[in-house]
């Protein structure tokens, strides 16, 4: 259960294609990240899957049946908003019971996987509370129980963190993925947040402008990205990309390189600039790098403390190891 395969899916409003021919197959049991600039479609193909929105070609196949013209509640998907959705005047049992209660379940069944679905998001004592009395991640982790009483093929997550503050996204981010792991269901979740990608997916889908970019698991995209779009996308802070005659030297129009891929040096180095700011965040350290010749600011990550004031003259030496080259397309060179 919850094998979903996109085969030529097109969409468009009016004369406007959003969506160009695209394929994608997403395994049973597979935790997949639409992740992508804001624009780029991956609501829309969320939409799409879920039958929220008609596709204008192409077919949806669920399970190895055509779903493209199934209405929503016939898909086997559960679908968590952006927005918690929940009805107010009921407690947090009520809501999570409302799904099934639509569907005609008795009360012993309905008791029963309330109280699975409770266990597995620590939601048991605040079953009977309203949403007004608990936090934006509560009444998250509560749309969430609501999905799971269904028992989908898969969920579908559109950007369901987007309303938390930073401490609750981390933590949401956890336990959606613990509950991933429990669950073992396939899990298709849209963010614009490449970190969240990052740290909760098995396989990350880029879209740019409706098109699919690249897919593969999250470090096949750190380490080889397909193009300059996915190198600059993925990873935080950005990869630094330098053109003209460094990137010559090397073969390549463009060079990249990471910002944990460089040496710094007050002394010696193979490029030398003047430091502007420096972010201490503890651990790490990134210094932002100006009038090397090379771009206009590069991004360098050290560990650890280093005596870097604005104004310093610094000098960065990459590894070259880890020098990633694109053509004039801008694609990856092997």
């Amino acid at each position: 259960m919850g094998n979903i395969n996109l085969k030529q899916v097109t969409k468009s409003f009016g004369d406007v294609q959003v969506i160009p021919p695209l394929d994608l197959e997403i395994n049973e049991g597979e935790f997949v990240v639409f992740v992508g600039p804001s624009g780029c479609g991956k609501s829309t193909l969320l939409r799409l899957i879920a039958g929220l929105e008609d596709t204008t070609s192409g077919h949806i196949q669920i399970d190895g049946t055509d779903a493209t013209s199934l209405p929503p509640a016939k898909r086997g998907l559960a679908m968590v908003f952006q927005s918690y959705a929940l009805y107010p005047h009921m407690t947090v049992r009520k809501n999570i019971a409302f799904p099934m209660k639509m569907a005609g379940l008795d009360q012993a069944t309905q008791d029963a996987k309330i109280e699975a679905a409770a266990k597995a998001l620590n939601l048991t004592d605040y079953l009977d509370r309203r949403p007004g009395q608990l936090s934006g991640g509560q009444r998250q982790r509560v749309a969430i129980g609501r999905a799971i009483v269904r028992e989908p093929a898969a969920f579908l997550f559109d950007e369901p963190l987007s309303n938390l503050d930073a401490a609750l996204r981390v933590g949401m981010r956890l336990e959606i993925s613990e509950l991933h792991e429990k669950l073992k269901t396939t899990m298709i979740y849209v963010t614009h947040d490449q970190v969240e990608a990052m740290t909760m997916a098995d396989k990350i889908v880029v879209l740019q402008a409706g098109v699919i970019e690249q897919v593969g698991s999250p470090l096949e995209l750190y380490h080889e990205p397909r193009n300059k779009f996915v190198a600059g996308f993925i990873g935080s802070p950005k990869m630094n990309q330098i053109d003209g005659p460094e990137a010559q030297k090397h073969g390549a129009t463009t060079i990249g390189i990471r910002p944990e891929h460089m040496t710094v040096s007050k002394t010696e180095g193979l490029w030398k600039g003047t430091v502007g700011v420096a972010e201490h965040l503890g651990s790490d350290t990134f210094i932002h790098v100006h009038e090397t010749g090379l771009m206009d600011m590069m991004t360098v990550r050290i560990t650890g403390d280093i005596e870097a004031r604005h104004g310093d003259t610094i000098y960065l030496s990459p590894q070259m190891d880890q020098l990633h080259r694109f053509d004039a397309q801008g694609l990856r060179i092997a």
